[in-house]
């Protein structure tokens, strides 16, 4: 009977990390760059050269690594061990991971392999490598790893990950050979999802339509044809069709909310693979769709975890549903459409999804902690929501739960030729080279609570480069400073403000975002069904204030007057104009905590209301 090793031994003994024998692992891959950077308008810095200055985000990204990197190796293999027969010390991890932790293995090697490349935290890559190489031992001759379609998918993003962010060459090796078994063996019928019966929600084999993207990734770093092979048998055309020549399809809803979004990051790998501008038109008019009929202000979707008809019952699930949105697994599909959105196109209004995920969904979700206790469900009721966790411990959203917080780091900036795009206003340092001049952008700032983002530079020499800065399609009046003069500079809602110029060592920019107060309806048929937005940030009343819910202004011209700074950062006193007292005061929804009561969506025409 083979014996486990611990993993500080096992690190001792094989040379299986980056630099643990003196050599680049990565060189060891070639990628295979047709259909990659050739169809993209701009890039991302893809985990290189950024790092999170001390913010609300950095402490969640901190307290997440921290969390993962805790738990037990031995309890994560415990099951994959006991399976195969080999010695199994630990304990199962239980929730949905008792029998072994398939649902999530993958999706914590790709955010703790995500991790490494950000911040070079090499025991993170040391213990996702040992992880997947002790995983390896379990599965069979064969290739058989006793995962099916929705569990190996995630599989396969862990090990391309583990390659390409982990240094591990090895790693394809191992995703060959259960793709092999995978490709022999797996049930083809590829039934689309329907709304009825209910478990055909997310079609049979459950979410088989989510495949390609990682193995069309898979492709991409190996060169390996039959990666690609496996990746064509699950497109999706039946569902993404419907998209094809419409932001607005009559029978797009009634499906799994998140995978059928996260279907859309197949399509948009497909395009990348294929260069067939149909894909791309299919992903565009599905952001479109999903912006207009499927977010609430949030920036999050799925009541039920489906896609609704847009006939109004968005609106209508707000008296009905506190399960208003699957939270990290929604905000995952989000980040990953909008990215791939902002580099194929290279413009910026995709940048404004991401914003609202980050600061409303992902980024207002209660942190993981104890044994798997994780956020699951936003609520967005009227009347009043609660952050509570889930009932189970590590589902699904506990596996893209560390994807997201190390994917804060990609979704900040972008670049091209010409110089850096800045697509997110997060204090954040980034480091890359223009024309082999190293170039340094520091960005500070207390941004969405303040409206003020500064931004300076470090270079070695003068250098000329274009600077490009998100403006966000809900602001009006954003200005720049360089050096402290207004620049002359077009800040058009829904493109990049550009300056192009030589840059010095020193050099500064103040970028003033106004951060006034709106009403977002919920939808089309529900226009007095509104949540107060200041800037890209949600705000929610406080609900277990003791006093009748009075009447909201109509306009937001009144909203500005009566919202007034109360001394915490981001908080607003309510101060009507007649005097009367208001104890409720409004608060961003990220910074409401376990089991605070909470009011984020108001029926205007249906206030005031007095109950004594």
């Amino acid at each position: 009977m083979e014996q486990t090793t611990s993993r500080r031994d096992f690190l001792r003994s094989l040379p299986i990390a980056a630099g643990a024998a003196g050599i680049n692992l990565a060189a060891s891959t070639k990628t295979n760059t047709k259909g990659a950077s050739s169809i993209r308008k701009i890039e991302s810095l893809n985990y290189k050269g950024v790092r999170l200055l001390p913010s609300r985000w950095q402490e969640q990204y901190q307290h997440a690594r921290d969390y993962y990197f805790a738990v037990s190796d031995d309890d994560i293999l415990q099951g994959f061990r006991a399976e195969a027969g080999l010695p199994a010390p630990g304990r199962p991890l239980g929730g949905w991971c008792a029998r072994d932790s398939a649902t999530v293995f993958g999706q914590w090697l790709s955010g703790m392999s995500r991790m490494y490349s950000v911040t070079n935290d090499v025991e993170m890559r040391d213990k996702a490598a040992y992880l997947m190489t002790e995983w390896f031992k379990t599965v069979g001759p064969d290739g058989n790893c006793r995962m099916r379609h929705y569990p190996y998918e995630k599989l396969v993003c862990g090990l391309v990950d583990m390659n390409v962010y982990g240094d591990h060459r090895e790693s394809i090796e191992f995703l060959a050979k259960v793709t092999d078994y995978a490709s022999k063996t797996f049930n083809r019928d590829r039934v689309p999802a329907g709304p009825v019966p209910w478990e055909m929600h997310s079609g049979r084999p459950g979410e088989w339509y989510t495949l390609p993207e990682n193995l069309y990734r898979a492709y991409q770093v190996s060169n390996d044809k039959s990666f690609k092979d496996f990746a064509d048998v699950w497109l999706y055309h039946s569902y993404w069709n419907k998209f094809a020549n419409s932001a607005l399809p009559t029978n797009a809803h009634g499906v799994h909310a998140y995978s059928h979004v996260n279907s859309f990051s197949s399509a948009a790998m497909t395009y990348a693979i294929s260069q067939d501008p149909h894909y791309l038109m299919v992903i565009k008019n599905a952001y479109d769709y999903l912006q207009n009929t499927q977010c609430y202000a949030t920036g999050g979707f799925g009541p039920v975890e489906r896609i609704l008809p847009p006939n109004g019952n968005l609106g209508k699930a707000l008296e009905y549903q506190l399960n208003c949105c699957e939270v990290p697994c929604c905000s995952w599909a989000a980040l990953k459409l909008s990215h791939y959105l902002t580099e194929f196109t290279g413009e910026s209004r995709y940048g404004d999804w991401a914003e609202r995920i980050i600061y409303n969904c992902i980024g207002a979700a209660l942190p993981i902690i104890d044994h798997g206790k994780h956020f699951y469900y936003a609520d967005y009721r009227v009347g009043a929501g609660v952050k509570v966790y889930s009932r189970n411990a590590y589902t699904c959203c506990s596996g893209t739960y560390i994807q997201n917080v190390a994917d804060y780091h990609n979704q900040i900036y972008y670049s091209d030729d010409s110089g850096l795009y800045v697509n997110l206003y997060l204090p954040s340092e980034v480091t890359w080279q223009h024309d082999n001049v190293a170039v340094k952008l520091i960005q500070q700032t207390r941004y969405p609570e303040a409206a003020t983002v500064n931004l300076s530079l470090e270079l070695v020499e003068s250098s000329a480069f274009s600077l490009r800065f998100r403006v966000p399609g809900w602001s009006k009046g954003m200005s720049i400073d360089v050096n402290d003069t207004t620049a002359d500079v077009r800040c058009k809602p829904g493109t990049w403000a550009v300056i192009t110029r030589t840059w010095n060592p020193g050099d500064k920019l103040t970028i003033r975002i106004p951060l006034s107060m709106r009403w977002s309806a919920v939808d089309s048929q529900h226009p007095k069904r509104v949540a107060v937005m200041r800037g890209p940030v949600v705000m929610v009343q406080e609900g277990n204030v003791h006093e009748p819910i009075y009447r909201l202004p109509d306009t937001e011209e009144q909203l500005n007057k009566w919202l007034v700074a109360d001394e915490a950062p981001g908080y607003f006193r309510v101060k009507p104009p007649d005097g009367t007292k208001v104890m409720a005061k409004f608060q961003p929804f990220y910074s409401a905590i376990e089991a605070l009561y909470y009011r984020m969506y108001f029926d205007l025409d249906k206030l005031p209301v007095a109950l004594w």
